[in-house]
């Protein structure tokens, strides 16, 4: 059974430090069978994080956002006000299955932007979810995680209506060749990530089999 938990959203958002100890603190539960696989659901302060792969040259700029190193696979992503990030700590079983566990994420994102009219979709060879067309690709959503004693960590960032400027100050996951994009921009409707929650849950739901509210 996976429960979830709904950390904190705008405007008390949720210190990157404090979303991280969180989800260290319930991996440790999971692990020692104390607790219930759980998804971690909140809206971060402002800050870059940086992945495994990044190379010094695709780190942002000297601004003022904070840069954290962090023990997931992938490249150099943002987290901040109005996007709405995922933690999954769940029973994953073989590091195998990582591939499949990540593709589970994606189909669950693509569900919950269908019920407010976005058409997600996969690209071969990339992770995460897209929008736009084969020539003009744009990700709006973003997924980087970890496995440590057969539970995961990290998960998905889902742009909502947060602003995009941030995004001019790095290469988002390493990707040269394509934008990036928010439900505010492709709907125009100002859906925040407390507005999407309900549909990320209901998707996460229907994708795992195992949650429950």
């Amino acid at each position: 059974m996976v429960t979830v938990l709904e950390a904190g959203y705008g405007p008390m958002y949720v210190p990157y430090a404090a979303g991280w100890h969180l989800q260290r603190r319930i991996h440790g539960e999971i692990v020692a069978g104390t607790r219930e696989e759980t998804l971690i659901l909140l809206e971060h302060e402002a800050v870059f994080t940086a992945g495994s792969r990044t190379e010094e040259h695709e780190r942002p700029g000297l601004g003022e956002t904070p840069v954290v190193d962090v023990d997931r696979g992938g490249k150099v992503t943002w987290h901040g006000p109005g996007q709405l990030v995922g933690y999954p700590i769940v029973h994953i079983g073989a590091q195998r299955e990582v591939v499949g566990h990540v593709r589970r994420l994606e189909a669950c994102l693509i569900d919950a932007l269908a019920e407010v009219g976005v058409h997600g979709f996969r690209v071969r060879g990339r992770t995460g979810v897209w929008v736009g067309s084969e020539s003009s690709l744009a990700k709006i959503a973003a997924i980087g995680v970890r496995v440590e004693r057969g539970v995961t960590l990290h998960g998905f960032a889902l742009n909502c209506n947060n602003a995009l400027e941030a995004y001019d100050e790095f290469i988002p996951c390493g990707i040269e060749d394509a934008s990036v994009t928010s439900i505010r921009r492709e709907t125009g409707r100002d859906l925040s990530p407390a507005d999407m929650s309900a549909a990320v849950r209901r998707a996460f739901a229907a994708t795992f089999e195992r949650v429950t509210a």
